[in-house]
């Protein structure tokens, strides 16, 4: 079953409007990289206003840099996010490598950025608390939970700024994290 996306879906190259297009029916909208040019810029924040944009950019740091980027150009735009271990091939992180399957499962867990002003309920002191910033374990707990709250893997500053963004809730926050001690301790 391949599904119609209304919205623009935003990825870095060809290899991975070409993942997309095995995946789902959509329009894309390449940023050739990291050197996104204006031109690139202006298109994607027309796009956002007329029907709506996806920033779909691969698990790695490169990534997270143009997902910011066009996140500034395309306010309360949609995100969609792939674990690392779905979008690698020997070695390699980027879309183009993850499955149909995992392409249309992140398409349809997407989260939607808070325009300025609006945010979340979680709290600096709710992260401490949860042991994904000032922990010794963090890196991997925020790995763990970014997957179950499907806001993707960043550092303390940016898992906080994602919270507040995508207004995750106490309550999804609380099952996140109780899902994630429940495995913790059967395994």
């Amino acid at each position: 079953m391949v599904r119609l996306i209304k919205e623009i879906i935003v990825v870095e190259g060809k290899d991975d409007t070409a993942a997309i297009k095995r995946a789902v029916e959509a329009d894309t909208i390449e940023t050739n990289g990291s050197a996104i040019g204006e031109d690139v810029l202006r298109r994607i924040a027309l796009a956002n206003e007329r029907r709506g944009v996806i920033i779909f950019t691969d698990p790695d740091h490169a990534g997270e840099r143009i997902r910011k980027i066009v996140a500034r150009h395309a306010p309360g735009c949609k995100h969609a996010f792939l674990p690392q271990e779905k979008a690698s091939y020997k070695g390699d992180i980027g879309i183009e490598n993850a499955s149909t399957d995992a392409i249309r499962q992140a398409l349809s867990e997407l989260r939607t950025e808070a325009l300025s002003g609006e945010g979340g309920e979680i709290t600096w002191e709710d992260l401490m608390e949860a042991g994904l910033i000032v922990h010794s374990d963090a890196a991997r707990r925020r790995l763990i939970m970014g997957k179950l709250l499907g806001i993707g893997y960043a550092n303390g500053k940016q898992f906080f700024k994602r919270c507040t963004s995508f207004q995750i809730t106490k309550s999804e926050f609380v099952d996140a994290l109780r899902e994630m001690e429940q495995k913790a301790e059967g395994s």
